[in-house]
């Protein structure tokens, strides 16, 4: 399949790369060159500016993947908008606020386009591992791009349609809650061993032995594993966790709906104090984490 990538950061790149190696004709595009010469290297045809990207369709109505921070992103669309053809498609694969998505999607059907909403998953790994995709929008347009996806999940991974515009992102949103949950609640487990009456415990094979049979088996966990037995006491993390915006759009839908979530919430708090300096083993590994999967940065 023929198909736009434009931004090629930690996500992109992997995504590009991986539908230029399976056989789909990719057609890159980032605002700074240097990502897109790196691209090149994978099989993909350099885009350098947004005229490139039309160029390569002859004009013809075309499918472009956008993996772009949400803060320029109606910039962004907005200037795709003007170029693009009635009929073509836009995924919007990255974490946006379904709500967002929602005016978006109607924004880009009145231009005479449609807007998929595919959060994806996977991090750094999913070039490797494949990703998980979670999609909304209208379904004619899913089910034409939906050998892309099939692409990006092999291995291991895996995609579904949820339904109409915002749902993709909804089930995204609420999936990186939970994460900001489950990683907090293992890292707080880390500190207690950490911490506790036993000054001398090996928290990297406690690790180990969690990750076969035990019921805290998970990929989240395998992390924590490898990064403390880089460094058990995780020098040189200063246990800042930023957080991104999906726990905070998650708690503020849970409140509009009357549905309480209280780890959730604390996990959120957690991370807040953290941004004010209250860290600890805890914020740390979170922060290790969160570098093991995401390739976010260990520090502030």
């Amino acid at each position: 399949m023929k198909i736009a990538v434009a931004g090629l950061g930690r996500m992109g790149m992997q995504i590009a790369r991986k539908l230029a190696e399976n056989g789909h004709e990719v057609i890159a595009h980032n605002r700074s060159r240097d990502p897109i010469d790196v691209a090149v290297t994978y099989g993909v045809t350099a885009a350098y500016t947004k005229a490139d990207v039309a160029k390569a369709f002859d004009g013809k109505q075309f499918v472009l993947w956008i993996m772009i921070p949400t803060a320029v992103l109606d910039e962004e669309l907005a200037a795709w908008l003007k170029i693009m053809p009635k009929g073509s498609t836009i995924i919007d694969g990255g974490n946006s606020d379904y709500r967002h998505t929602l005016v978006r999607a109607k924004k880009v059907a009145d231009a005479g386009l449609h807007l998929l909403d595919v959060g994806t998953s996977g991090g750094v790994w999913g070039y490797q591992n494949g990703f998980s995709m979670m999609a909304g929008g209208p379904q004619p347009a899913f089910e034409a791009i939906e050998p892309v996806l099939k692409t990006l999940a092999q291995p291991t991974g895996a995609y579904h349609y949820f339904g109409p515009s915002g749902s993709g992102h909804y089930v995204k949103m609420v999936h990186n809650a939970i994460e900001y949950g489950m990683m907090e609640s293992l890292a707080e487990g880390y500190r207690m061993l950490h911490d506790g009456p036993f000054k001398e415990l090996d928290l990297a094979a406690a690790g180990e032995v969690w990750q076969h049979g035990s019921v805290v088996t998970s990929w989240l966990n395998e992390l924590s594993r490898h990064a403390l037995s880089e460094s058990p006491d995780l020098k040189g993390v200063d246990g800042y966790v930023a957080e991104t915006g999906e726990a905070r759009w998650t708690l503020e839908t849970a409140k509009d709906l009357g549905i309480p979530l209280p780890s959730i919430q604390a996990a959120f708090d957690v991370r807040l104090a953290s941004q004010k300096g209250d860290v600890n083993f805890a914020t740390k590994l979170v922060a290790a984490m969160r570098n093991k999967f995401g390739g976010h940065s260990i520090n502030k």
